[in-house]
């Protein structure tokens, strides 16, 4: 090699403007080789589209493609058609005839064309598109940019008729090298924070179509750093002339925070399309990694220009990009993944080595170099060449290492921006959201459904499958849900191993639709087991699938990623794979009976809402499959579906379905309603509570939100327990049309309101039940010995009436809440001939103000932990335990019978009670002080009896 293949000029030592022409010779000759490689890779239609556009942007002309109007900026520095050009223009319209421009200088203010991409490298496909970088005069006016700009749309239509996708991209060089540009500069957008990375893309990458040529070409790598002194003397001196080239500025150093913007974006992309980005990733990591000291690829490219080394093979753009990642991790030591590196650089290319191919292009004869090179054998190519037809398994081990990958990668950007404290508030942002995609995408959780084919494979559905179910032999006593290729008999499938084992069906059906491994051309063999499934209802499982969950699902936006992910689409299916009436089938009973409801059905009562299958898409489009079973299986399902509900306007879409072999509408219907109404009473807001029925136990559901409670009552005792208790605050209690029918609470219940006392009252013969809900919608009820309503009445009146008089005593005298809760009065009456069992509302009932009672006053205190002290007045005459001990309520019960007229034995009753020894200045409910008022009343009928 003589001395004179590598060019160093030095201005210290004068520089000749041979050696420069020289120089820019050796980059268009290199530029030739790829505009030709280009060219071969396109149709003549695309070709046409190609050699064109340098013409459309020297001249406006009415008949040719792109014209907008006479004042569109038009002229190309140094550039005028050649013959091809113009036989090409000839051919589009017959009466075209060029005239070069006149004058002295006439305008040129479109400075160069470049194109970017794909075109002319080892990646060049049919689809590949072409971007264009449209490089004009820093001068122009606003109107005459807007006009421009009009004719490159108009130019991309006509590119698309020809059959070509281009895009064009409006550079003013002297704006661009100060960082002003317009945000998009590529169809793989990347931001506007990516300066030099691009401009180090655009220099080893971007073909020259015309016009002048950039200066960056004339300034060795040596002087990048003085790139503006070195420039000015070429041009000053006059090396060189100003209007030969055009200049986009130097590759001297990188920010870091453009390899965290780089690093971003393609993980965005990767996660759909990881194979994409795998090299551009790896090429910001190993940028990275020698920060501040980044000896990117332009340099590289430009040095090998420099010492002549013009080889078009080795400078290809993807050839550079792969040789900068194998150096690095040969480095490294880290051979799985620079075999990632390398199957993906081998699917990008996308040109199969296996098989008889007819073309043998320079990309194939290349790729067959780079083959050889790694040592794949035939097995290995065959894989990938059979990429459009891998299927679960294959996929699956490749997203291992995909994954990994993109994990990686997003630990080192994370990393990076930590230790060089480059992490702006957007940056970290951005990695926020970034790391919530990933995690969406690819972390595996309890319930969520794996999704494994993140662009790896284009069609993973199979056309035959077998389902089996079969006994779970690692858990005696449980059964295990199957897939297995192929359609196998009873007898064969043992023999094989499936594709995937789930323990529950939905489960399963759910990852083979959102995985696409079953669709409507599938044909699946069904071996059910000791389950219920049909073909039937498989088939309308899936349907259903395939309507909550649409895919392709769409990107998900950044906002949903800034907070928790919430329920968007939601599929309740019940009794899966059972028959809730399986043992009236197996013994042929027909069931007929007016009990029809699916929670309490038949003279049994039977619950036919046996088990659930919940699946959920949420707005981070992560897919979950949650299973209740068991006897609470309905009201636990409820109060997760409810517990996740987001707050605001905005709810998820529920479908309720079930395709079990009885009752299946009328039980999905059922609970549909159910779910509907929890739903609307939770965001009232208004601090329900809902009572369900399911046989003959009682559940409650407590609509709080995000923190609704589930209270299970297995008898009604236990449920007028429950209602008994003390409210905080006013609870309105909603009950199910279907549930306690036949009990006075199915009257009284739907009737509580706030902010008053509601007395309820039936008579039986010698007996009468009274019931109480208090201005909390608190439940008090008592059974007493009926003899006039008078006497069952007024007793409860007074004493309500007396609990008032003290709240209001207690009340600050300039406002506090007004006024006192209304006491309101309704008999329960049975069903007349024809009629139901009604309600009816009573009068207050009337004592005469001049008429006596005995006066029986309670005040109780605190004792010892746990404990209450009482003290009793009979007609202002005091009785304390301190004084009678345990004898307290035999001695008091003596007085009353002392101090009555009567000879007749009735009731003794409190009516007054003062509680603020326990409860301080705050006051309780009433039916605090009628459950004492009770107590004590009990213990003193029961001494009244003794007297």
């Amino acid at each position: 090699m003589t001395r004179t293949h590598e060019i160093r000029p030095d201005l210290d030592e004068g520089i000749d403007r041979k050696v420069l022409s020289q120089l820019r010779a050796r980059f268009l000759k290199l530029n030739e080789g790829r505009l030709g490689r280009a060219l071969e890779g396109l149709s003549t239609r695309q070709q046409s589209v190609l050699t064109l556009l340098p013409l459309f942007f020297h001249v406006n002309h009415p008949l040719l493609p792109g014209y907008v109007s006479g004042s569109t900026p038009a002229g190309l520095s140094n550039y005028e058609p050649d013959a091809n050009a113009l036989t090409e223009a000839q051919r589009l319209t017959r009466s075209f005839s060029y005239r070069p421009r006149h004058g002295s200088n006439p305008p040129r203010p479109i400075h160069g064309l470049f194109l970017m991409g794909s075109l002319g490298t080892l990646a060049q496909a049919d689809q590949s598109d072409m971007d264009v970088w449209v490089c004009h005069g820093p001068d122009l006016s606003e109107s005459e940019l807007a006009e421009l700009s009009k004719k490159c749309q108009v130019l991309e239509a006509w590119a698309a008729s020809q059959g070509a996708e281009a895009h064009f991209f409006l550079i003013d060089p002297a704006r661009f090298v100060k960082g002003e540009r317009d945000s998009k500069l590529s169809s793989d957008n990347c931001g506007s924070t990516q300066h030099y990375l691009l401009l180090d893309e655009f220099y080893r990458t971007a073909i020259w179509l015309a016009g002048r040529t950039p200066i960056w070409w004339l300034v060795p790598v040596y002087e990048e750093t003085a790139y503006d002194a070195y420039t000015h003397t070429l041009l000053s001196k006059r090396f060189i002339r100003a209007d030969e080239t055009l200049d986009l500025g130097p590759m001297a150093t990188i920010p870091p925070g453009e390899f965290i913007g780089a690093g971003l974006w393609q993980l965005f992309k990767g996660i759909e399309s990881p194979y994409k980005s795998v090299l551009k990733l790896l090429l910001t990591e190993v940028y990275a990694s020698e920060h501040p000291q980044v000896q990117c690829l332009s340099l590289r490219f430009k040095k090998a220009v420099f010492a002549n080394q013009l080889d078009l093979d080795e400078l290809d753009p993807y050839m550079v990009v792969y040789r900068r990642i194998e150096e690095y991790l040969i480095a490294r030591n880290e051979p799985e993944r620079l075999e990632l590196v390398r199957r993906a650089l081998y699917l990008k290319v996308n040109r199969k080595l296996t098989g008889n191919s007819r073309s043998q292009g320079w990309q194939r004869t290349l790729l067959e170099r780079l083959a050889g090179e790694w040592h794949w054998d035939q097995r290995q190519l065959a894989l990938l060449d059979s990429r459009s037809q891998w299927k679960v398994r294959q996929v699956s081990a490749e997203r291992r290492a995909l994954v990994n990958e993109l994990n990686y990668s997003y630990r080192f950007l994370t990393q990076f921006a930590r230790s060089e404290q480059t992490v702006s508030l957007i940056n970290k942002r951005d990695l926020n959201v970034l790391g919530r995609r990933l995690y969406a995408a690819f972390e595996r959780k309890a319930d969520k459904v794996e999704f494994i084919n993140p662009g790896i494979a284009p069609d993973l559905a199979e056309d035959t499958l077998t389902l089996v179910q079969s006994p779970n032999k690692k858990e005696p006593g449980q059964t295990q849900w199957g897939l297995y290729n192929g359609s196998l008999t009873a007898l064969e499938w043992e023999n094989f191993a499936p594709i995937k084992r789930s323990r529950e069906l939905l489960e399963l059906l759910t990852w083979c639709h959102r995985n696409g491994v079953i669709d409507s051309s599938t044909r699946l063999a069904l071996h059910p087991g000791t389950s219920d499934l049909s073909e039937f209802e498989l088939f309308n499982l899936l349907g259903s699938l395939q309507q909550c969950i649409a895919l392709p699902l769409p990107t998900v936006a950044e906002e949903p990623l800034l907070r928790a992910a919430v329920p968007s689409e939601v599929l309740l299916l019940i009794n899966v794979g059972v028959d809730p009436l399986k043992h009236h089938r197996d013994l042929n009973i027909l069931m007929t009976t007016e009990r029809t409801d699916s929670l309490s059905y038949a003279g049994v009562r039977e619950n036919l809402v046996l088990t659930l299958d919940q699946v959920t898409l949420n707005s981070w489009n992560e897919v979950l499959v949650n299973r209740f079973d068991g006897p609470h299986a309905l009201l636990d399902c409820l109060r997760d579906y409810l517990n996740n509900l987001p707050r605001g306007p905005v709810q998820p879409s529920l479908k309720v379905r079930c395709f079990c072999h009885n009752r299946a509408q009328f039980i999905a219907r059922r609970v549909e309603e159910i779910v509907d109404t929890a739903q609307t009473l939770l965001l009232s807001n208004l601090n329900h509570r809902y009572l369900i029925q399911v046989q003959q136990h009682y559940h409650v559901l407590e609509l709080v939100p995000g923190q609704v409670n589930h209270v299970a009552l297995a008898t009604l005792p236990a449920l007028l327990d429950y209602l008994g208790e003390e409210q905080p605050r006013y609870s309105p209690l909603h009950l199910d049309p279907m549930a306690l029918e036949d009990h006075d609470l199915a009257l009284i219940l739907p009737m509580g309101q706030p902010e008053c006392i509601q007395v309820f009252y039936r008579i039986s013969e010698q007996q009468a039940e009274l019931y109480v809900l208090d201005e909390f919608n608190a439940l008090w009820q008592q059974q007493l010995p009926y003899h006039d309503e008078q006497s069952l009445l007024v007793p409860l009146q007074r004493f309500l009436q007396s609990i008032q008089y003290r709240r209001e005593a207690q009340l600050p005298m300039d406002g506090g809440p007004a006024g006192s809760p209304e006491t309101l009065y309704y008999q329960l009456l049975p069903s007349g001939p024809g009629r139901a069992r009604r309600v009816e509302t009573r009068s207050a009932p009337q004592t005469p103000v001049n008429k006596p009672f005995y006066d029986v006053q309670a005040i109780i205190g605190k004792a010892a932990p746990g404990e209450v002290q009482v003290t009793l007045y009979c007609n202002q005459r005091e009785f304390s335990e301190l004084e009678h001990g345990d004898q307290l309520f035999s001695v008091v019960a003596r007085e009353i019978v002392e101090q009555r007229r009567e000879t007749e034995r009735y009731r003794c009753y409190i009516t007054d009670l003062d509680l603020s020894g326990l409860l301080g200045d705050g006051h309780s409910s009433s039916n605090l002080y009628l459950r004492y008022k009770a107590d004590l009343e009990r213990s003193l009928n029961e001494a009244l009896e003794q007297v």
